[in-house]
């Protein structure tokens, strides 16, 4: 990241705490350097971003950005108080958390015995793998706040235990642009914990590289599609590669 100018980043300033400035960005652009940038970020998360700025990715949603605010501002006093970056996590995970409850979130996906209805979080069904994997688009807020908060991106049954059998789920947050790329991620990484029984974080490393080079060399995007079995015309065409 030595050699990048963060500034192509910026989208516009969308708020201060004190002496932090919070960012709109870019994550698109910022994926092309580091796919492990998602949803927000902080100087204690990511050493590109200057110390005295919160940068939060720009979504087609913005429903979530006072508990992304609220979650870095915790996390950055934190890590500057000397705590280890776990400690802090955990204050801020606590903090975001109780305001997902206090936001009613639970009442949106809770039967009345307070079981969840997984139907309640899907948006829409973008089709099928040839092996029969249904692709979803899924509210990404209430997946987060109801199962697990550090749900972003996608996700498939092989990693969440939430996530129905053969269904990989893509986060409503995403612009769609950017769905081929994070499902070329989730149906790699799914078919090497599945089919070589590679550990979460093996298949996940290998699956980030792939995801990296695809962002870099667009051109094989659809072929690699095809080869993890996107070959069904209503998938390719709502992923926008028809």
């Amino acid at each position: 990241m030595a050699d990048i100018d963060i500034k192509e980043f910026y989208i516009r300033k969308v708020g201060t705490l004190g002496k932090i400035s919070i960012w709109l960005v870019d994550g698109t652009k910022i994926r092309t350097f580091n796919n492990e940038f998602t949803n927000f970020g902080h100087h204690y998360t990511f050493s590109f971003i200057p110390e005295y700025e919160f940068w939060v990715e720009k979504e087609s949603k913005y429903d979530e950005r006072n508990f992304f605010i609220d979650h870095m501002l915790a996390e950055w006093q934190g890590c500057r108080k000397g705590l280890t970056f776990d400690q802090a996590l955990e204050v801020a995970n606590k903090k975001e958390k109780a305001e997902r409850l206090k936001a009613g979130d639970l009442s949106k996906v809770m039967d009345k015995e307070g079981h969840p209805e997984i139907q309640n979080v899907y948006v829409k069904q973008l089709g099928k793998t040839a092996d029969d994997i249904f692709v979803w688009v899924v509210k990404g807020r209430l997946v987060r706040s109801v199962f697990y908060m550090d749900y972003v991106q996608g996700g498939h049954d092989y990693v969440y235990k939430f996530v129905p059998h053969n269904e990989v789920w893509l986060d409503d947050d995403l612009l769609p642009e950017e769905w081929p790329y994070v499902l070329t991620h989730e149906l790699h990484e799914r078919k090497l914990m599945k089919e070589k029984s590679w550990a979460y974080n093996k298949a996940h490393a290998s699956a980030s590289q792939l995801e990296w080079r695809l962002r870099n060399g667009p051109k094989r995007l659809k072929s690699v599609l095809k080869k993890l079995g996107c070959t069904d015309s209503e998938l390719l065409t709502n992923l926008g590669l028809k």
